[in-house]
């Protein structure tokens, strides 16, 4: 049995040491910075190395590679089998968590990634520098408000220190978590708006080492807002409503919300003024039904009932076409979700109305899935374009993952496209019903006013610059006896 095991060990030697000159010679060409034949070397040696740790050495370089390649996606793939092998414990294990954590940054990856992060979380994490761990907090902290496991969350947003990049990002979905209905005890508005006001007033030196900090800035100023609609001080909401800089991204829904809020507070010609903000030229192409329903409603308790039908007219004649258009989507039990990803991505398909396809692109899970696809797109060119990885097979191996990715992704894509068709869909014929409320109380007001002998036009024409220049704080003394219930 000895001279056995002496000859087994004597027949290894070799092979052992040359899978070690391989990963060495691997090693050289990418402490070199040829990470294209890196690449191949420490794909061979991941593939056919006799010894365990060389093949998990070489997994995690492999990685690490083509990520230095801009290749993200690809870098993924091998920097997750890592960590979701979490019996290997590995040389490189925590460094390759790092190394994904690197990637996410880099893809702005909200879904598969933190995902991933969640299901392997260990404590011996701790280890990691506090800069990645932050990081990781910041993202399972996501995936918990998400699966609305809120006070875990809150543990693991609240462990991300003011010193790191993600600070006011942890801080503001922090604030996220307390004002929800769901959280356990019920919403923490108080509380909610200190954190967003963390966000806010971080100073400029604060500022600057922020990830997305004028994004992240900007949803909390829109979340004060929320938070104090929600409790009935419109003032303040009107307040942070109106720090979002104009023409940001986030402008025109912070004017919608702002002229609810301006209404609310009894204020129409600011809620009107808002109103005609969001429906100027520069936002033709938007998807905001519900904007015109709210302008009839502002005109109809200003008593301006021709105003108020002229707005059902527009809101008839840009969304009655568009829920006509929709419905055969909207309505069909079609399983077929990758019809639906090529009807959102396809800008040659006009199937669907343009603005709700804009609509949809922009929605915020949705622009991460399909900035994924495309790097997936990118990454098979970057992979066919090299000889050697073709000729190694290295090319069809990393492709077969990156188009089960793409396939998962584009499935995922059509069924979040579908479901948001389906709801603007619904939202349109919802704001249907309301408009033909209004339309029926408008013409009702109309009657009794004409019954009652009021002069409208003298009226209105007293009133009208009052209308115009100054806010007002109180409808005009023309209403009904009873405000309708839906304005109630």
């Amino acid at each position: 049995m000895k001279q056995l095991l002496a000859l087994s060990l004597f027949l290894a030697a070799p092979v052992l040491a040359q899978d070690s000159a391989k990963y060495n010679q691997a090693l050289a060409a990418f402490n070199a910075g040829d990470y294209p034949s890196a690449t191949l070397a420490f794909y061979e040696l991941e593939q056919n190395a006799t010894q365990a740790d060389v093949r998990g050495k070489a997994q995690y370089y492999l990685a690490d590679s083509f990520f230095r390649q801009g290749m993200p996606v690809a870098s993924m793939i091998y920097f997750a089998n890592i960590v979701r092998d979490r019996a290997a414990k590995q040389s490189f294990y925590l460094k390759a968590v790092e190394g994904l954590v690197n990637v996410q940054s880099t893809l702005n990856d909200e879904y598969l990634i933190p995902s991933a992060l969640d299901k392997s979380y260990q404590d011996d994490w701790a280890k990691l520098p506090p800069e990645v761990l932050a990081h990781i907090n910041y993202l399972v902290g996501m995936v918990d408000v998400r699966n609305s496991k809120f006070e875990e969350a809150k543990s693991f947003l609240e462990s991300v220190g003011p010193d790191t990049s993600v600070y006011a990002k942890a801080q503001y979905l922090l604030g996220i978590t307390l004002v929800d209905p769901r959280y356990p005890g019920g919403a923490k508005p108080k509380e909610a708006v200190k954190a967003f006001e963390t966000v806010v007033n971080l100073s400029t030196g604060s500022a600057l080492k922020q990830a997305d900090f004028e994004a992240t800035r900007q949803l909390a100023m829109i979340a004060l807002g929320r938070t104090y609609y929600g409790t009935g001080q419109y003032d303040q909401a009107t307040h942070w409503y109106e720090q979002v800089p104009r023409f940001s991204k986030f402008w025109d829904q912070a004017l919608f919300e702002n002229g609810w809020a301006r209404f609310q507070n009894d204020d129409f010609g600011g809620a009107l003024g808002s109103l005609q903000s969001l429906h100027a030229p520069q936002f033709a192409a938007s998807f905001q039904p519900e904007s015109w329903v709210l302008k009839a409603t502002v005109y109809y308790f200003s008593c301006l009932y021709d105003e108020a039908k002229s707005a059902l007219k527009s809101y008839e004649d840009l969304y009655l076409p568009m829920a006509e258009k929709l419905q055969p989507f909207a309505q069909t039990q079609d399983k077929d979700t990758e019809n639906f990803y090529r009807l959102l991505s396809d800008d040659t398909e006009d199937k669907l109305p343009r603005a709700v396809v804009l609509w949809v692109r922009n929605n915020e899970r949705l622009v991460g899935i399909l900035k994924m696809i495309k790097e997936i797109d990118a990454e098979k060119e970057a992979l066919n374009a090299n000889a050697s990885w073709k000729s190694a097979k290295l090319s069809s191996a990393v492709s077969t993952y990156l188009d089960s990715n793409r396939s998962v992704l584009t499935r995922v894509a059509g069924k979040v496209g579908k479901l948001l068709v389906a709801k603007a869909y619904r939202d349109i014929k919802g704001f249907t019903d309301n408009a033909e409320i209004i339309r029926f109380e408008t013409s009702k007001a109309e009657k009794e006013m004409f019954e009652s002998g009021t002069d409208q036009k003298a009226l209105l024409a007293q009133d009208e610059p009052h209308i115009l220049e100054t806010p007002l704080h109180a409808p005009l003394d023309c209403e009904p006896a009873d405000w309708p219930l839906w304005l109630r």
